[in-house]
């Protein structure tokens, strides 16, 4: 179940994303003839007066479609109200309107949990830090450990259950470079020994690859007033936009060693489906930071994406006319194929490494 949520949730998103691009373009008058949620086979539709709305059979994708590509449409080519004949600025407020409904939709989700779950007052330690390998090749993960094991001592030091905790099994690792260490940790329900080698870092420290995080549970109060709601969510909002354009320029700028941590759908719905396993109202953290990762993706000027039509409309306001259709076509349709190999390859390399990884869990069962 916690995967179908973690389907649905990407579902809304899109529909979410698309429904700004529907919403913009008939508020202004602007012919829409399809509504669609997802790709593939149609398996419901609905003929409205104006637009056709449909599900299609793979619901992680969709798109609105407007009569001006439309070869069997009957509306004359020179009719004020297509797209094409629109002003930029009203077109601009079409194509950037799913970005838009994007932030919105992250911003209120946002201050739905807040309004639900409440507002974190502190946060209850226990003994020891979760962990969680960087990556299969890591000293950790080679050694035995895995997400959300819980390392409970340190060549024989117990780890306290207060924030001081992480900062102990870090300058203890640090310190061991090339120098064997003793480890005690909680795997599932079980106490495990075990022995690792910190590999020598760049800065001389001693590194095995783990990423740490306090052991213990949030304890939360009921919010004082609606306005406190507001402006709770509002700097979440804040603090999430802002890292996510910092996760994306770190990409760009140090892509030999990020391109290996992008995820794709597949990985998305692993990250998701675990968090409502843990909790469900972990769902709705996991909507919207994937909403404005959504959003941030596609406001990039990149072919096929939001970002790349408003650069064509950029374009035709400096030179005072569009760029030749074909040249605009043959741009889009590079940028598709591109982004969908791209989305393939991520598919494909994650459901082999969910593959492996299930093996490896079957094995620990024989």
């Amino acid at each position: 179940m916690s995967v179908l949520a973690a389907i649905a949730v990407l579902a809304i998103l899109i529909l979410v994303h698309e429904f700004g691009h529907f919403i913009a373009a008939r508020s202004q008058g602007i012919y829409v003839n399809r509504f669609s949620l997802g790709f593939g086979p149609v398996i419901w539709k609905y003929q409205g007066s104006q637009t056709e709305y449909a599900i299609r059979a793979f619901p992680l994708g969709g798109f609105v479609g407007f009569p001006d590509d439309d070869p069997d449409s009957e509306i004359p080519p020179n009719d004020p109200n297509l797209l094409r004949n629109r002003p930029i600025l009203d077109r601009a407020i079409v194509i950037s309107a799913g970005v838009i409904a994007n932030l919105i939709f992250a911003y209120l989700v946002l201050a739905l949990q807040l309004g639900i779950v409440g507002v974190p007052e502190s946060f209850q330690y226990q003994p020891g830090v979760i962990v969680k390998p960087v990556n299969e090749q890591s000293v950790a993960y080679q050694a035995g450990i895995r997400e959300g094991d819980i390392i409970l001592a340190i060549n024989g030091q117990e780890l306290p259950a207060n924030k001081n905790s992480t900062s102990l099994l870090t300058k203890e690792i640090q310190n061991n470079p090339n120098q064997p260490i003793s480890l005690k940790l909680q795997h599932q329900n079980q106490e495990l020994s075990l022995k690792l080698t910190p590999k020598l870092g760049a800065d001389g420290k001693g590194v095995v690859g783990i990423e740490l995080g306090p052991n213990g549970k949030a304890v939360y109060r009921r919010p004082q007033n609606t306005g406190e709601i507001f402006s709770l969510a509002a700097n979440r909002f804040q603090q999430l936009f802002v890292g996510t354009l910092q996760g994306f320029g770190q990409l760009v700028t140090n892509f030999g060693q990020t391109v290996g941590q992008v995820s794709g759908p597949v990985n998305i719905v692993k990250i998701g489906a675990k968090l409502a396993a843990d909790n469900s109202a972990n769902l709705l953290s996991f909507a919207a930071i994937i909403s404005i990762n959504l959003a941030v993706i596609n406001i990039l000027p990149l072919p096929a994406l939001d970002g790349g039509q408003l650069a064509f409309l950029v374009i035709e306001g400096l030179l005072g006319k569009p760029l030749p259709t074909k040249i605009q076509e043959g741009v889009m349709q590079t940028g598709l194929v591109l982004i969908l190999g791209l989305g393939i390859f991520l598919i494909v390399k994650e459901t082999t490494e969910l593959t492996s990884q299930l093996e490896w869990v079957q094995k620990l069962l024989q």
